[in-house]
């Protein structure tokens, strides 16, 4: 199975491509890997998707499905990078898996039980992912977004997981149980998509929403509304 690896939320972006052996093997590998840069994903995209797949003798016809990065992150850039998933996963009719950074921050971790993951939001925000891990699968309580000053309300009673040293020591400072990790790597993502896959945590094109993450309040604005 040749599977197309996108993550297009942060500053610069990834594109990949993947092979595993068949739909129930952990036979599973990255091919290549291409980097985006900043502000030219819109041009980018697909001409890269292009150059990696004819760079191991592949058409757009041999893809098996889509994995992607639906968020949280870049406005823009996760806008952008969904809506070329979409339009080729329509046209080849072909499962999309999408990712959560943050549920792969959590998992990339190794801890079991109550994990909470966090990314720097900017602007005076984090990310906040609360997951019950099991082995290699997460279990979704939610993902929000606060203020850094407040963050660490959440992370009671759980292992906080970051990539990001200032969170760490913040929380540290703070008497919290932290799990400093390594940024989520595209093979990363790209082995969470294959389980998800295998599993069945697919969706349809129309499906495929971008996750940017809001505060409780808005949340519960919006399901108002």
């Amino acid at each position: 199975m040749i599977l197309l690896v996108t993550d297009t939320s942060g500053r610069n972006g990834t594109v990949a491509l993947a092979c595993a052996a068949g739909p129930d093997s952990s036979d599973f590998k990255l091919l290549e890997t291409a980097s985006l840069s900043g502000g030219a994903f819109s041009a980018q995209l697909v001409p890269q998707i292009a150059i990696l797949l004819a760079n191991n003798g592949f058409t757009k016809n041999d893809i098996d499905g889509f994995i992607v990065v639906s968020g949280p992150g870049s406005f823009t850039g996760l806008r952008v990078g969904l809506a070329a998933i979409k339009a080729l996963a329509e046209i080849l009719q072909k499962p999309i898996v999408a990712v959560s950074l943050l549920e792969a921050l959590a998992l990339s971790s190794g801890a079991q039980g109550k994990v909470t993951s966090t990314l720097d939001a900017g602007r005076g925000d984090v990310y906040v992912g609360e997951y019950l891990l099991d082995g290699e699968s997460a279990q979704v309580a939610a993902e929000t977004l606060f203020a850094r000053d407040a963050f660490l309300k959440s992370a009671d009673q759980r292992t906080l997981v970051t990539a990001d040293q200032s969170l760490a020591e913040l929380a540290r400072s703070a008497g919290h149980s932290v799990s400093t990790v390594d940024p989520v790597t595209v093979e990363a993502i790209a082995r969470l998509g294959w389980r998800k896959l295998q599993a069945g945590q697919v969706i349809l094109p129309e499906q495929l929403e971008a996750n940017y993450v809001r505060r409780d309040s808005e949340i519960f604005a919006k399901s108002g509304s």
